[in-house]
């Protein structure tokens, strides 16, 4: 277990005199994971930069990577297709706009097609 006041993640800092500093790791807090019923998801359609292959693109999840790695594995489990999960979006190979409409809308989220 790695301790919070670890002196070598601060070995090329400069000493400060403010009772109020507070050290930067550089580490960007994950937000949390709003409930589904609060999630604004945009199922849209994706050709760009895929050589003609079509994806569809699920935006606007708030939370953490695991949350939506999770919602990833079971869209495309439920979808019976392979895709990924990067930068706060879900691809989902092929055109399959209405069963993940139908499957999010299922799983409590908000979501529409755009």
């Amino acid at each position: 277990m790695k301790k919070n006041n670890d002196w070598k993640d601060r070995l090329n800092v400069v000493y400060s005199t403010n009772p109020d500093f507070k050290f930067d790791n550089g580490e960007e807090d994950e937000p949390e994971t709003l409930e589904p019923g609060k999630q604004q998801l945009r199922i849209s359609l994706d050709k760009r930069n895929r050589n003609g292959k079509s994806v569809t693109l699920v935006t606007g999840f708030i939370g953490t990577a695991e949350d939506l790695k999770a919602l990833a594995k079971k869209l495309k489990t439920k979808c019976g297709v392979g895709g990924s999960d990067k930068e706060g979006d879900i691809l989902i190979q092929g055109d399959f706009r209405q069963k993940v409409l139908e499957i999010l809308l299922s799983e409590g989220y908000r979501a529409r097609i755009i």
